[in-house]
């Protein structure tokens, strides 16, 4: 990467931190406690994937360094184009952008196979659309965002691979252990 080249991205990727900075406020100790709410009162199981995402972050994805969005936009207001999940920066002064996708695995039937399929590819489809969103719209270099899919699904391990999205996953049970014994000790 030229001289030229560094200074575009990190601009870039500085813009970006700056318009993060007005769209989500919110200390790192304030999400904390909205996300062990959750974890306390879990109403909605594709929520408590993602609390326990944010909770366990350093262990799944080590880069990432400092939650920048989190259920917001990339793109100004335009949330018909989407909404990203999570949005962290690296210690590289790179994008980390993860979807999450609570996948339903204990249903069974023909249906239910049908439903898995399309939410496998669904979670993979918004992150890649996502990555290019982003480095349209804020002129960041492709290779300064990185990708991850979150979900209770480990058929989802080899979809990544071709993509260069990386994959992690937690069964259903150990979701619902992990949120036992969290709520138990703190």
């Amino acid at each position: 990467m030229t001289a030229h080249q560094m200074y575009t991205a990190s601009y870039a990727i500085s813009n970006f931190f700056t318009y993060c900075k007005r769209m989500q406020p919110q200390t790192h100790e304030e999400i904390t406690r909205f996300f062990e709410g959750v974890v306390s009162f879990p109403y909605d199981k594709e929520l408590l994937l993602q609390a326990y995402l944010f909770l366990n972050i350093k262990h799944l994805f080590p880069l990432c360094s400092e939650l920048l969005l989190f259920e917001k936009s990339p793109i100004s207001d335009y949330t018909d184009l989407g909404k990203c999940d999570f949005v962290y920066l690296t210690p590289h002064y790179k994008l980390f952008l993860i979807e999450t996708k609570f996948i339903d695995t204990n249903a069974t039937g023909a249906t239910e196979r049908k439903r898995r399929n399309k939410h496998r590819n669904k979670v993979f489809d918004q992150v890649i659309t996502l990555k290019s969103r982003f480095s349209e719209y804020w002129n960041i270099d492709a290779d300064e965002l990185e990708t991850a899919v979150f979900t209770t699904d480990p058929e989802v391990s080899w979809r990544g691979n071709g993509m260069n999205v990386l994959t992690k996953c937690i069964s259903i049970e150990d979701l619902e252990n992990w949120r036992r014994m969290y709520r138990q000790f703190n």
